[in-house]
């Protein structure tokens, strides 16, 4: 049987340990090398590596992704997509997710894993849609959570609606690496049993459970699985690519990689390791085991996130209290699972809670937002007390809120104006609007720069 694996240094390896600070320069000359390793398919975009090029590392994402794009050409390239959210923190209108879709793929992305935060799946319908009118292959997710109202046969109806929706194949997304290995192998089967569709696992390393969990999810089935170089491994990383390949093919399974080349590909990556941890971006917190994520399900990249946001309040101390919290405000919310957006509000709120020494006496706007349905259904009860606080008569929507937006990307392109150097341009500032408009200012004084140097020069 052969076992897929898909490499994620590029986008959720360094996302989960150094918050997606990995600019395109520290990676270009090894990428013709990924090409050749014999991956399924290479995580390269959407998380947050679209808002971090505009926001940290002064890069074009849609250059990125191009330049991504010219030098891997055979290996499939794939991203991730919060459906309605598309890569920001809020619902976007149809015609801005059908336009962001088309572009994602017309700029080099095969395979678009598409989820929403709350599994509502009316939230993906557009972006599945579109992926599959695009020519592109459209992977449903289910965020993976373990609640009271979480269970086996939830999973399976969530596969089957999926499947009915289109997709060509179906991902389980266990973004805190809280998935044990018989439920891994009960989800799986019960999935392999429901639906005729290739079948997919993520998760993350933080419990130390991922590799035993991947390799029970591949003995019970799994069609493929999302792994990191050994160098950007562990931790709140994917377990190690080339420690999966080896327990794998002991055991009699194919994964269609190159060793020798994928050995190359980790001495590459870990002098730059060594780079991040000297300029104190690696944290050693996220490097280790953490078996109490367990309890408050946490993901990586909203660790790695929690930690920046307290050190820059000098409050890293806080940090247990903040995590001892979370998994209260997440039952007031009805247990949605910890995925972005739904990580950052509940996060947010957490560090807000602790820091203030007094439950809910702020609340950010997001968070109200959620309460009045604007993300979708919440999986569970509402604390009602909140929504009270909140909504006072008001009843919560019920429908899809993107069906109360107004087509937006003509009027984001007509308020760029001259800005806007293509769609691409409008699309990133529909996504990230001061943040994009910051970044073509820089870009414009930037070219001024050269011409004005190339003049001197002659």
């Amino acid at each position: 049987m052969k076992v897929n694996i898909t490499e994620t240094v590029l986008r959720d390896g360094n996302q989960s340990l150094i918050a997606t600070r990995l600019p395109f320069e520290d990676f270009a000359a090894i990428l013709e090398k990924i090409d050749e390793a014999g991956y399924y398919s290479v995580e390269c975009w959407g998380g947050a590596t679209f808002d971090t090029c505009l926001r940290y590392l002064n890069e074009d994402p849609w250059e990125r992704l191009r330049k991504i794009k010219s030098k891997i050409q055979k290996t499939k390239l794939q991203m991730l997509l919060r459906g309605q959210n598309l890569l920001g923190y809020k619902h976007y209108p149809d015609d801005v997710v059908r336009k962001f879709v088309e572009h994602s793929i017309l700029n080099g992305i095969d395979i678009i894993r598409i989820f929403d935060a709350l599994n509502d799946f009316r939230n993906i319908a557009v972006a599945v849609d579109q992926t599959k009118k695009s020519g592109g292959h459209a992977q449903g997710a289910i965020s993976y959570t373990i609640s009271p109202i979480h269970n086996l046969e939830k999973y399976a109806q969530m596969g089957k609606q999926l499947v009915e929706m289109g997709v060509d194949s179906v991902c389980i997304k266990d973004m805190s690496g809280i998935m044990g290995p018989q439920e891994a192998y009960d989800l799986i089967k019960v999935l392999k049993e429901t639906i005729k569709k290739p079948v997919f696992l993520h998760t993350h390393s933080t419990t130390g459970l991922a590799p035993i969990v991947y390799y029970k999810a591949v003995e019970a089935g799994c069609d493929g699985i999302d792994c990191a170089i050994s160098s950007f491994s562990g931790g709140t990383s994917q377990p190690a690519t080339e420690s999966l390949h080896y327990a794998l093919t002991q055991s009699g399974f194919e994964t269609g990689l190159d060793v020798a080349i994928v050995k190359e590909i980790n001495d590459y990556f870990k002098p730059l390791k060594e780079k991040f941890i000297q300029s104190g971006l690696l944290e050693p917190y996220v490097l280790g085991t953490d078996a109490d994520a367990l309890v408050y399900q946490v993901p990586g990249g909203m660790i790695s996130n929690l930690i920046a946001q307290l050190k820059q309040q000098n409050n890293l101390d806080k940090l247990p209290l903040v995590l001892q919290e979370i998994p209260g405000v997440r039952k007031d919310m009805g247990y949605p699972p910890l995925v972005t957006p739904m990580s950052q509000i509940v996060g947010v709120q957490a560090v807000t809670n602790v820091l203030m020494g007094e439950r809910y006496k702020s609340l950010s706007n997001e968070l109200k937002a959620y309460l009045k349905g604007e993300y979708g259904q919440p999986p569970g009860e509402l604390n009602q007390d909140i929504v009270r606080m909140v909504l006072g008569d008001e009843e919560p929507l019920t429908h899809r809120f993107a069906d109360d937006l107004e087509p937006g990307f003509e009027k984001a392109k007509k308020e760029l104006g001259s800005m806007a150097k293509n769609d691409e341009d409008v699309l990133s500032y529909i996504a990230f609007p001061q943040i994009a408009e910051n970044f073509f200012r820089h870009r414009e004084e930037s070219a001024a720069l050269k011409v004005n140097y190339a003049i001197k020069k002659v």
